[in-house]
């Protein structure tokens, strides 16, 4: 497993080292000197007549608002990109970052669906929309992955940038750690607070999906319910029709009804939008439990190296004593001198490397442990924050919903009180 520094993946600018979390917020970032937006979307179709590949693709709308800001190519730039295509810089940034939790991409298919939805459905490339554009948000306000060249390179370079990333080297690397995560790591000593915080993000993890579930429910039986009302409408019209001194209440009865079922609409929608905040987390739950995976990596690498070192000793022992060769372990018989000394020389250099590996594990655990602590740390200011306000939001919106429906049966009250008896 490798970590951001012995990756062969170098990011060209350098940024303060950040050892705790509250000097995040003094970092440089490129945010602070751009505005970035993805403005639009558009179908597009590859192949034949016959066979249609059909796609879409974002417009990444990028200005500088620093006139003295020289990073970027051009003061202002726009890009066409597929979500295949943010699908790489993610996996890049994952990558050469294994100590950050990356942003994490919208949902690829459509998930926690309470009515019919695909991925062509302009509502959910809407929303897919605006959670790209969040993405790209995250990543140009955090100071570890902001001013990486291949970011940089996504949000302007038009022609060449998949090759460009691709001869990064970052696929092999991807593909080398997917292996090794493959393997089902059981570390001897696990270290206590990444077991808790990989063991939270578990629980993150499984506490939004059900809270997702059990709103996908929910506004399902809402929408529907609601919608009925629309039968009382139509049925206290028709019945105003017959009648002359009830006609006048019984019809504003019918179109307050009426406005229950048409109010659904804008509230699921406002709710969709709160719930892809959340979906966010979700996702984002992933991320930390896969950064505590890559610290749990470089730590059996540590206890590896360990292993290696404790077999050498034993080793070492057994030719100091005359006892390494096939021989004298079946027979007991006991080397020559000159046999002993050859093996011990040999066993002495390979245990120095032995304990410079040890050493190199340990540095390398050591500065990954410091770095994610502090993303740690801020993540978690972060997701109380935005998680605090979605939830906020959430809540006041079902209040709202429901103030206006009381209004409505308030209304449709005084219409029937006031019609003479």
């Amino acid at each position: 497993m490798m970590s951001a520094d012995n990756s062969p993946i170098k990011p060209s600018n350098s940024f303060n080292e950040i050892e705790i979390a509250d000097e995040f917020e003094n970092q440089d970032t490129l945010l602070k000197h751009v505005d970035i937006s993805i403005v639009e979307s558009e179908k597009r179709a590859n192949g034949t007549l016959h066979v249609r590949d059909h796609y879409t693709v974002y417009l990444i709308d990028l200005k500088v608002n620093d006139p003295e800001y020289k990073l970027v190519q051009s003061k202002i730039s726009t890009i066409w990109r597929r979500y295949t295509e943010f699908e790489q810089i993610h996996d890049y940034l994952q990558v050469t970052y294994p100590h950050v939790v990356i942003p994490p991409l919208p949902e690829k298919r459509v998930l926690y669906a309470w009515r019919k939805s695909d991925t062509t459905d302009p509502e959910f490339i809407e929303r897919r929309r605006a959670g790209l554009e969040n993405f790209l948000l995250r990543v140009a306000s955090h100071p570890r992955l902001c001013f990486d060249d291949q970011f940089i390179n996504f949000l302007q370079q038009e022609h060449g940038w998949r090759e460009t990333i691709t001869d990064s080297g970052y696929l092999l690397l991807a593909e080398n750690k997917l292996k090794s995560l493959s393997v089902s790591i059981r570390l001897k000593k696990p270290d206590p607070e990444i077991e808790s915080v990989k063991n939270y993000g578990k629980q993150l993890e499984t506490n939004l999906g059900n809270f997702l579930y059990t709103r996908s429910r929910i506004i399902e039986k809402n929408y529907a319910l609601c919608k009925l009302h629309a039968d009382y409408g139509k049925l206290f019209s028709e019945w105003s029709v017959i009648e002359k001194e009830m006609g006048d209440g019984l019809q504003k009865a019918g179109h307050y009804f009426d406005s229950i079922a048409d109010s659904i609409d804008a509230m699921a929608e406002d709710e969709e939008q709160l719930a892809d905040q959340l979906k966010e987390y979700l996702f984002y739950a992933g991320a930390l439990q896969h950064l505590c995976t890559n610290h749990e990596a470089l730590q059996r690498n540590l206890e590896i190296a360990h292993d290696t070192l404790n077999n050498r000793i034993g080793e070492r022992n057994r030719a100091a004593a005359g006892k390494s060769g096939l021989m004298s372990r079946l027979f007991g018989t006991t080397e020559p001198d000159i046999v002993r000394d050859q093996s011990t020389r040999a066993l002495d250099a390979k245990l120095l490397a032995d304990r410079q590996a040890i050493d190199t594990a340990h540095a390398q655990l050591q500065e990954f442990t410091k770095k994610a602590i502090a993303e740690i740390e801020y993540f978690q200011k972060q997701k109380d924050r935005d998680l605090h306000e979605s939830l906020v939001s959430f809540i006041t919106l079902q209040v709202k919903a429901a103030k206006k429906n009381l209004q409505a049966w308030t209304q449709i009250k005084e219409c029937i009180q006031n019609m003479p008896a």
